[in-house]
């Protein structure tokens, strides 16, 4: 491949690009070089890999925004090595390079998510451009995230829909809550929608124009988690070539709030604690310590008590988080709303896809004889199939799921003509599975479809025994 590489001295220096990450994948040494020079003029953290391999492997260690994908690479193909980028961070865009008689390939790769492509041979300018384009994107996608994050808390209690007593107990709670700083432990099963009530304490508190910054415990990498709070400062690891602030800098003035906090890991709870305690940070690699001004907020569907006994869950950090403590009541502990959910779910899909669907009574009823393991989360996307797989404007029993519309079991015949009662344990773990099998083993779409989260899912699969499949 031919590059016209202009001198670094004579590149234009564009606005850095918020010390992105980007990775150059290229089995041409000359030409890796020359695209880092280009990037990292324009503020990129550019790490470069010399085959697909390499790839991954960064990809595993590093928290990347851009790559810079070689379609024709050694060992691999581009459009294999596109999806495997995609599976490892979904988040990352990808630009494909791709030789003239070939854009056909970078057509198909950007049909499979790539965000652009670069031809060779391509000019210093054009890459330039390309990453000044991606870069914006990027920092365009991060601000939509905000705006929706407030959007969706709506600062105050609208969010939340309910008018059981346990309910009104809650807003209660809450309200006392957002006028605190003190941390606070929401508790609840899954799917009850702890998250949207740490919203609801932020957004209708003081601090409601500060960030809020969620952190889901269960899904971070684990060699990553320390860097993403505390940030790390240059030179600290491989590839650390701008110091980079943690997200308990950013959220400066404003809350942190750690969902599934018992999935976080006992060493790391112990710099937690020490932060929280302290009200300051060490970043990785550092030697100065840095003051926070953030208010913790925490959730769970865990046992903490239990967690501690076993020696999962460090007891002086459940104390110190334990300040104020909200229990978020089931949706079985609070039936008489969920004709209330159910028409504010059933309305928000008619705005959605100009469809309006009502309930019929059979399946009104038997929506109330349900148990909800999944909560709200089950019902807002049982509610979401009905209405996308029924015919007409009315949603009737045989719309609904077969473990809704079956009640708390199942009852079978034996060979011998006796009834049998499946019970709901076994038909969760019959529907989880079923899930995956006929959704090829995609677990995190499996959960969404379900309604339950993807933490609550890994550890049914252990559970039963299944965590491999």
């Amino acid at each position: 491949m031919t590059t016209a590489a202009a001198p670094a001295v004579d590149m234009p220096t564009s606005e850095p690009g918020n010390f992105l990450n980007l990775v150059i994948v290229d089995d041409e040494r000359s030409i890796r070089e020359v695209c880092r020079e280009v990037a990292r003029n324009l503020g990129f953290n550019a790490l470069v890999a010399d085959s697909a391999e390499h790839t991954y492997r960064l990809l595993e260690s590093h928290a990347i925004d851009v790559i810079l994908l070689d379609l024709k690479l050694p060992g691999a193909g581009g459009l294999e090595a596109l999806n495997k980028i995609k599976q490892q961070q979904p988040d990352a865009e990808v630009i494909v390079v791709t030789g003239c008689g070939t854009v056909q390939s970078a057509v198909q790769a950007m049909k499979n998510g790539a965000y652009d492509y670069v031809t060779k041979p391509f000019s210093m300018d054009e890459l330039r451009i390309l990453l000044e384009r991606v870069s914006a994107h990027l920092k365009l996608k991060s601000e939509n995230r905000i705006l929706r994050e407030r959007i969706k808390s709506k600062q105050g209690f609208s969010g939340i829909v309910g008018t059981a007593p346990e309910m009104e107990r809650l807003y209660r709670m809450i309200a006392k809550a957002s006028q605190s700083h003190h941390p606070v432990l929401i508790l609840g099963e899954s799917g009850t929608g702890k998250e949207l009530v740490a919203r609801s304490i932020h957004f209708s508190g003081p601090v409601r124009d500060k960030p809020f910054i969620p952190v889901d415990c269960g899904s971070l990498v684990p060699t990553l988690i320390e860097s993403e709070l505390f940030g790390y400062v240059k030179g600290a690891f491989t590839g650390a070539v701008q110091a980079k602030d943690g997200l308990l800098n950013m959220a400066e003035g404003g809350t942190v709030f750690f969902d599934e906090i018992g999935e976080m890991p006992v060493d790391l709870q112990a710099k937690l604690l020490r932060a929280i305690q302290e009200k300051e940070i060490r970043p990785v690699g550092g030697t100065r310590r840095l003051p926070i001004n953030v208010r913790v907020l925490a959730a769970t569907n865990r046992d903490l008590e239990q967690a501690v006994a076993q020696g999962n869950f460090r007891r002086d950090l459940y104390f110190r988080l334990n300040v104020l403590s909200l229990k978020i009541p089931s949706l079985r502990e609070r039936r008489q709303d969920i004709p209330l959910l159910a028409g504010h779910f059933l309305d928000r899909l008619s705005r959605d896809t100009g469809r309006e669907c009502t309930l019929s009574d059979a399946a009104l009823k038997a929506m109330l004889a349900y148990d909800w393991p999944g909560n709200v989360r089950e019902l807002e996307n049982c509610l979401e199939r009905a209405c996308a797989l029924n015919s007409g404007p009315e949603i009737h029993l045989t719309d609904l799921p077969s473990v809704v519309n079956g009640g708390n079991g199942r009852i079978t015949i034996d060979r011998n003509g006796c009834a049998k009662i499946i019970p709901m344990s076994e038909l969760e773990k019959q529907t989880i599975l079923g899930t995956i099998m006929q959704l090829n083993g995609d677990k995190l779409l499996a959960a969404r479809l379900l309604g339950i989260g993807k933490t609550t899912l890994y550890r049914k699969l252990k559970e039963y025994g299944a965590d491999e499949c």
